[in-house]
């Protein structure tokens, strides 16, 4: 009942989530009715619970003023982790402490995103393989003192991703983690990711802005959604959240063609 409307419409809200540990550990193992849940690579984690990734800022830090110092927008649009082999589908972030207003997060449909391009562009895309990166997440996390678990990898997705289940296709590439496209140069695979990421991160009317409250939960599809946090708050209000990530299938392009192919391989 719940998994069906998210992979349909990308993104929707609930609420009532805790942050005692009973409720956490009856949050993990619901979620991993969704797949086996994730272990961020780079991520904090409460003792016991390392399929939880924390989502941290504290009290009275000076983030917003050195971030804004070197940068003019906080938005970085991602899905979470598609270097690895198989992404996380199905997602739930819970809010347990934030500012008053402020510390929203914004996502875009890539379905949609996908069924605005031109039958010709969308057939220019069919068959194209993305890079997909983990390195520079994980020296990131060196250079400021955090922590990898194991080293990171390199994969390579199709660019554009069906849903096993709705059959609808979205663009699966996003700024954090896409590197290049496969038999490409450089530039002629720049000038088509850079479109991609200037289309949808244009695109309001394929967006929705989350604006959080105590205990509330959003859960949103990775496969078919690009999402970012916002620095849009000064006040110096903590913020703490948390992340469950259960893993779905590798990215296919064509399920029909994949079935067609592993019953060739079968015979």
């Amino acid at each position: 009942k719940l998994a069906a409307p998210v992979w349909q419409r990308y993104n929707m809200a609930e609420a009532d989530a805790d942050n005692d540990n009973p409720r956490v550990s009856g949050f993990r193992k619901f979620s991993s009715h969704f797949g086996r849940n994730h272990i961020h690579p780079t991520s904090g984690a409460p003792k016991g619970y390392p399929e939880v990734h924390l989502v941290y800022r504290s009290k009275n830090d000076s983030l917003y003023d050195s971030f804004f110092q070197d940068h003019i927008s906080s938005i970085a649009w991602h899905s979470d982790v598609t270097y690895e082999l198989q992404p996380p589908g199905t997602t739930f972030l819970a809010i347990l402490d934030g500012p008053e207003t402020g510390g929203d997060t914004i996502f875009a449909d890539t379905v949609e995103a996908y069924n605005r391009l031109s039958p010709k562009f969308r057939e220019m895309l069919t068959g194209l393989e993305v890079l997909h990166s983990g390195v520079a997440q994980a020296q990131s996390s060196l250079g400021q003192g955090g922590i990898v678990r194991r080293d990171p990898i390199e994969t390579f997705h199709p660019l554009i991703r069906q849903h096993p289940v709705t059959k609808q296709k979205a663009l699966y590439v996003n700024p954090q983690f896409s590197r290049y496209i496969k038999g490409l140069k450089r530039e002629e695979s720049d000038a088509i990711l850079n479109f991609i990421y200037d289309f949808i991160s244009k695109s309001a009317d394929i967006q929705v802005r989350a604006s959080w409250e105590p205990k509330s939960v959003v859960v949103w599809d990775n496969r078919r959604t690009l999402h970012s946090a916002l620095l849009d708050w000064a006040s110096g209000e903590r913020r703490h959240a948390f992340r469950l990530t259960p893993q779905a299938e590798r990215p296919t392009e064509d399920w029909d063609e994949a079935a067609k192919k592993a019953k060739g391989q079968g015979n």
